[in-house]
């Protein structure tokens, strides 16, 4: 627990500290137990947030005197029609003059209203405050707010307006079903021993033959640049760019192009991957070499053409920042045993660096440049193909520790700081997820930039974007390092700012945004969604109304809704109990496992009896007759969105993570099977009758 029944009470002063940085001095636990932050977690998370706590009086007064050194708010928030007022801070008895310089260059002034606010001592410095009233009609954009002292000075900061509502594309006027999967996962008998981008699109073209309007798939995420690689898809080492275990290497213009002997060898490596095609463990590691080194040979056969060049540009110092560190990476290993120069994103030893290897950062900035093009050719296939939305991204919660954004992105990441979430009833513990947060503070004097830059590669070519724990827009549980789990306190972020972000970005890619809100999620928060145009997410299994399972009627509208989820097993297993069968097996349940499997029972029985109560499911059905019967009253919901599993559609029963295990288990690492235990590739995914059964019971 955060504190213990004889802990010393903590500092009043140090509680108020914390408070005016968004930082919880408590919270409920998942028992309903009131559980008071630890001084040392408050001190630390301060510590995190750059504010010194050994005086906590002057920590007061200088966190009160903070905004007033501020000439500017680092960042304003608007919304389209609002009219927020600004306060500028100049010397006492001095005045401004404020515009704002839209997008497009135009110039609009900005008035001062009569609003008088009495002046503060600063640092020495009489200071006073003018106020400012922002125009209703500014349009949504990314803007300058312009300051110009008298003194002759000019001061900037970011005007961000976004819509006040994100509008459902028109396709969204009927609910719209569609498959959800590791992309990872399907494999061809060309794939290169990993589901890639080619594969993909043959997914998209297979779904919407079947009907389906989307396909959503995992994280694509970057992890490293060169064995071993990370296997979970929520660990990445940058949510900006994509991996290149993605990359169809044979779909490419450069291949089609390539001297005859050197597609041979690019032949040669693809087919020494292909063997792994039916293996029953997904070999990440070799599927990237093979890849790596036939991209290698291609590069060197490349003449950078205008298209990359514009493209790269576009990109700005983040794609190189990230090409960079890819081969500092590739270099030396682990950021510990990098040069004490290369430590920093910025200075003379990084460009250095950069311009010693300057074709290798450029060989990583062109693979990201073919993943592009693949993704935008993978969402004209699925829109050719009738598909309303065609693909929807995933984005993780968080980054690797040490990957290409926590080193390019300091200023704007928490150091000596993990996310997590506090202990529950599934973590006993609590959970650590290993990831930095943004620093909310550090996203705002950067106008939110890697934040906006990242949502807008993502949705780039894609029909949505699902945000896994959309509550950490709002608060995240941040653990301090050799602090446990269960240390942690919650800091709050400007949740205005994150989603309106989010409306503002959507709005011009014409997407949906879903909101991953399971677990315990306060009210407002799905509020605040709602409000913004922003989907839920629905759990059929975690939905329950008075003990009953929630009649489908009762379901959210604006939500994507689906039976199962990747943290569960696919459905056939979880009615085969495999959940609990792998959680004794691991030593994972906290209770016996004969308690636990009655647990599930008397819940899998009401939802039978559910079932057979609209007609959906007679005594004596089987395991497939289930998983129809689920997904028939799940289409009986007025979710705008349904999701069925991939794995649901061929019969798999394996999960494919188990929450709380890392090497224990082979998280992230299976292929998909059909009911036999056997592998299947597209092809026998193509040919399997399960789908045709599924699906009609969806539309019944």
């Amino acid at each position: 627990m955060n504190a213990v029944a004889d802990s010393p009470p903590v500092d009043q002063r140090l509680k108020d500290l914390a408070h005016r940085h968004g930082v919880a001095t408590e919270f409920y636990d998942w028992q309903g137990i009131h559980t008071e932050t630890s001084e040392q977690t408050l001190q630390s998370v301060l510590g995190a947030l750059g504010v010194d706590t050994t005086d906590l009086d002057a920590a007061l007064d200088d966190t009160e005197l903070a905004s007033w050194r501020d000439v500017l708010p680092p960042t304003v928030m608007s919304r389209i029609g609002w009219t927020p007022w600004v306060p500028v801070h100049v010397p006492d008895g001095s005045g401004a003059r404020v515009h704002v310089t839209l997008e497009d260059g135009t110039r609009r002034e900005v008035n001062q209203v009569d609003h008088w606010v009495d002046p503060r001592e600063v640092d020495g410095e009489r200071i006073g405050e003018a106020t400012f009233e922002l125009p209703g009609d500014l349009p949504a954009g990314y803007h300058a707010l312009v300051a110009v002292l008298d003194d002759g000075r000019e001061v900037r900061s970011t005007l961000i307006v976004t819509p006040e509502r994100l509008t459902l594309p028109p396709a969204l006027d009927q609910q719209v079903w569609g498959v959800m999967t590791q992309a990872y996962q399907v494999r061809s008998e060309q794939s290169w021993g990993i589901g890639d981008l080619g594969d993909l699109a043959a997914l998209t073209q297979w779904a919407a033959g079947l009907g389906a309007g989307f396909v959503l798939v995992n994280p694509m995420h970057a992890a490293q640049p060169k064995p071993p690689v990370e296997a979970s898809p929520y660990l990445p080492t940058t949510r900006r760019f994509a991996s290149p275990l993605y990359l169809g290497i044979e779909d490419t213009a450069e291949y089609a192009a390539a001297p005859a002997d050197v597609r041979t060898q690019v032949h040669d490596l693809g087919a020494a991957a292909r063997e792994t095609n039916h293996d029953d463990s997904l070999d990440r590691d070799l599927a990237l070499q093979a890849k790596l080194d036939a991209a290698r040979l291609l590069f060197e056969q490349m003449l950078p053409g205008d298209d990359f060049r514009d493209w790269a540009s576009r990109q700005g110092e983040g794609l190189t920042k990230f090409a960079v560190w890819c081969v500092a990476a590739e270099e030396f290993g682990d950021e510990d045993a990098w040069p004490s120069g290369l430590a920093q994103a910025d200075g003379q030893a990084i460009e250095a660096f950069r311009v010693e290897h300057a074709a290798r950062v450029e060989f990583h900035e062109w693979l990201q440049f073919l993943l592009d093009r693949q993704f935008e050719a993978v969402q004209g296939t699925a829109r050719a193909s009738g598909m309303a939305l065609g693909v929807i991204h995933d984005l993780a919660v968080g980054v690797h520790p040490t990957g290409a954004d926590a080193w390019s992105l300091r200023h704007a990441i928490a150091q000596g700081i993990s996310v997590g979430a506090p202990p529950d009833q599934f973590n006993q513990l609590g959970q650590n997820w290993s990831q930095p947060p943004w620093h909310p503070r550090g996203l705002a004097q950067v106008g939110y930039a890697p934040y906006r830059d990242m949502v807008r590669n993502l949705l780039a070519h894609a029909g949505g974007l699902r945000i896994d724990h959309v509550i950490g827009l709002f608060r995240l549980w941040w653990i301090p390092d050799g602090l446990g789990a269960g240390e942690g306190a919650y800091v709050r972020y400007d949740h205005e700012a994150m989603l309106g972000i989010l409306v503002l970005e959507a709005s011009r890619a014409g997407a949906v945004i879903i909101g991953e809100d399971l677990g315990v999620v306060e009210p407002s928060v799905r509020d605040v969604l709602t409000s913004r145009g922003i989907l839920g997410t629905s759990i059929l299994f975690f939905e329950w109304a008075d003990g009953q399972p929630l009649p489908p009627e009762s379901y959210r509208e604006l939500c994507l809704s689906s039976v199962t989820t990747h943290d569960l097993p696919p459905t056939a297993g979880y009615i085969e109990m495999a959940h609990v069968e792998l959680r004794e097996r691991l030593g994972l349940l906290t209770r016996s496992v004969d308690e636990e499997r009655a647990a599930e029972n008397e819940s899998l029985d009401k939802i039978r009896a559910a079932l057979a109560s609209r007609g959906l499911l007679s005594a004596d059905a089987g395991v497939e007759e289930q998983v129809v019967a689920l997904h028939a009253w799940l289409g009986r919901t007025p979710s705008k969105l349904l999701g069925v599993a991939l794995a649901d559609l061929v019969g798999d029963r394996r999960i494919i993570n188990q929450p709380g295990t890392n090497d224990e288990y082979p998280n992230w690492r299976l292929p998909l099977t059909g009911p036999d235990g056997a592998v299947l590739t597209f092809d026998d995914i193509v040919e399997s009758p399960l789908p045709g059964r599924i699906i009609a019971g969806l539309d019944s």
